[in-house]
């Protein structure tokens, strides 16, 4: 006898064309945001696989994420230079969390524009899943946590009233981003691929593959175990792996590595049908070794892995390379790419 569906394994996501009197406050929190994926009222191109796909030149990409960046160092040192005090730990933790979720929310939004302009992978065979009917509180809870922790645990380890944005390790600072992405994703393949590989750590990973077309607000749609390391303990594991080696790795430097790694996150499950590669300072490293990163790879790696899997890095390719572990790439291979077709990333 076939064993059945647990109801909690549901991606049916029929919630938005509901009576909006049934909604909760959690239902809400994306209509009011406007972070949902897709419009329901605009038309999302359909592509065949063979359509040639526009490229976002890296720069357009390190300009958006400097930019998100910069504005909240740019008022902090404002603030710094208007009073001649610093922000207090318990008040930089809830400026940069605010800071840290506004920019979030906004990438979402510009991420739903160009889906409605150049369409998703796959766009042929499927729409990007939505946000299930059974897991609209649990997304909520997820990208929450997501945006208070980190910059949470930022402030505990990092922080000191002492240094103002001003101070910040401009000489390190590229490397310590470039490095920060490459590391991050060394420690994330391995657990990724474990929870892959490994019957017993199967069972924490696999809520997160039941979306086959991911949408950014799936990007942490798991099980809490699998959140924690998420949200922390990667990050952590990584901070303390930079400053072992010697890198300053203060508050103002995370900021930007954080920032870097977000982006990186929201764009890889968002499933644009764009070739674009995750900005990192290191990125002339990684395409001498075939090993950055497309939007396309990370989506490949939800469309056709299930327990056995490939492309397990998620900020770059450059581990999947080392160990064997990349799949080709279907829409995006380079007979594929159109470098005339330019696509923006629009600021605002």
């Amino acid at each position: 006898m076939e064993a059945k569906r647990n109801p909690k394994d549901s991606m049916k996501s029929t919630w938005r064309r509901t009576d909006r009197g049934d909604w909760t406050i959690f239902h809400w929190f994306y209509e009011v945001l406007g972070i949902h994926p897709t419009a329901l009222d605009k038309e999302v191109p359909v592509h065949s696989k063979q359509d040639k796909v526009p490229h976002v030149r890296d720069w357009k990409l390190h300009r958006w994420v400097l930019v998100h960046s910069f504005i909240p160092l740019a008022i902090h040192h404002a603030y710094v230079k208007l009073t001649g005090n610093n922000l207090g730990p318990i008040a930089a933790f809830i400026f940069y969390m605010l800071a840290f979720k506004l920019t979030a929310i906004h990438e979402m939004q510009v991420l739903r524009r160009l889906g409605h302009i150049y369409g998703f992978l796959d766009g042929d065979k499927h729409e990007r899943d939505g946000v299930p009917d059974v897991g609209v509180a649990k997304v909520v809870h997820s990208l929450v946590s997501t945006a208070t922790f980190r910059p949470m645990m930022s402030v505990f380890l990092s922080y000191r009233t002492s240094l103002t944005p001003d101070t910040i390790s401009w000489f390190w600072l590229p490397l310590e981003i470039g490095l920060y992405g490459i590391i991050l994703d060394f420690w994330f393949y391995w657990y990724h691929r474990l929870m892959h590989d490994v019957n017993g750590l199967w069972q924490y990973h696999r809520t997160h593959h039941l979306t086959k077309h991911p949408n950014p607000l799936l990007t942490l749609y798991a099980d809490h175990e699998q959140e924690f390391f998420d949200i922390a303990g990667i990050p952590l594991m990584t901070y303390f792996t930079l400053k072992a080696v010697g890198l300053p790795m203060g508050f103002y430097e995370w900021w930007f590595c954080h920032m870097y790694v977000m982006f990186a996150e929201l764009a890889g499950h968002s499933g644009l049908r764009l070739h674009a590669i995750p900005p990192s300072t290191l990125s002339w490293f990684l395409k001498l070794f075939d090993a950055e990163l497309v939007i396309e790879d990370h989506d490949i790696h939800h469309r056709k892995g299930w327990r056995k899997s490939h492309n397990y890095g998620k900020q770059t390719r450059l581990w999947d390379r080392i160990f064997g572990t990349c799949a080709d790439r279907v829409e995006c291979n380079d007979d594929n790419i159109d470098y005339v077709n330019m696509v923006d990333m629009p600021l605002i």
